[in-house]
């Protein structure tokens, strides 16, 4: 059995990073890393086709509900456990987390979002030389996104909260850039949406360093059925 880590007394601590630690961060958050990210709606094509986001304030409340009540509640504690695992060189519990983790996508274009973008960020830590002994314990198509972001966190010495920081940005500027073709918005209606749910960020992280082992998982029904009903969709112009 897995030790299970525990990450609800981590204290809130600033952020404080070394200038290579900070470019590093960019580099891991930036849209521009070639893992497929831009490929995936998460459901969002859905969402715009049948009329539940159709502007910026309803694109606003979406991506609000899916980052407080799924990635603070899922993704983000994960993270913070598999830096743990990383740390304490336990390869059982950074298994165990990446197979909870997967086992919360509640549709195979949500599962495949997950095994799709790790899969490719396998390659790319490869060619950056980050060891990634830590994902020999698990089958190579079981594999999570948030592990092998773990992987690079923890190579690059960035701390938790700004590895946790890193990872919102990056899903939240994927899925502005997904809406901006979709809904359609403007550039500078994107951005402004974008001003203001990277504001909500750091409340996500402080819910997400307050989730217990037995609180972690996610709860969106909307969210889950139109990344099922996306897998049907007449045109499409992303994976999910």
């Amino acid at each position: 059995m897995a030790t299970l880590i525990a990450t609800n007394t981590i204290p809130r601590m600033p952020i404080t990073l070394t200038d290579t630690a900070l470019l590093k961060l960019l580099q891991l958050s930036s849209a521009a890393l070639p893992v497929g990210a831009y490929a995936f709606s998460q459901g969002l094509e859905y969402a715009v086709e049948c009329g539940w986001v159709s502007d910026s304030d309803a694109l606003d409340n979406w991506l609000t509900l899916a980052m407080t009540e799924s990635l603070a509640k899922c993704d983000a504690p994960i993270l913070l456990r598999q830096l743990k695992a990383i740390e304490q060189n336990n390869t059982a519990a950074f298994a165990y987390w990446d197979a909870v983790l997967l086992a919360t996508r509640e549709t195979a274009e949500l599962r495949l979002t997950d095994t799709a973008t790790a899969a490719a960020m396998q390659r790319l830590l490869n060619s950056h030389d980050v060891p990634l002994s830590m994902t020999d314990a698990i089958d190579p198509s079981e594999k999570s996104f948030v592990s092998y972001f773990a992987l690079a966190a923890s190579h690059w010495n960035l701390s938790p909260r700004a590895a946790c920081t890193g990872l919102l940005w990056s899903w939240l500027e994927n899925q502005v850039a997904a809406a901006t073709k979709l809904v359609p918005l403007g550039q500078t209606d994107a951005q402004l949406v974008l001003s203001k749910l990277l504001e909500k960020i750091p409340a996500a992280i402080d819910i997400a360093e307050g989730v217990s082992d037995d609180e972690i998982g996610g709860a969106l029904p909307a969210l889950a059925m139109a990344s099922a009903w996306h897998e049907s969709q007449y045109s499409r112009l992303f994976r999910s």
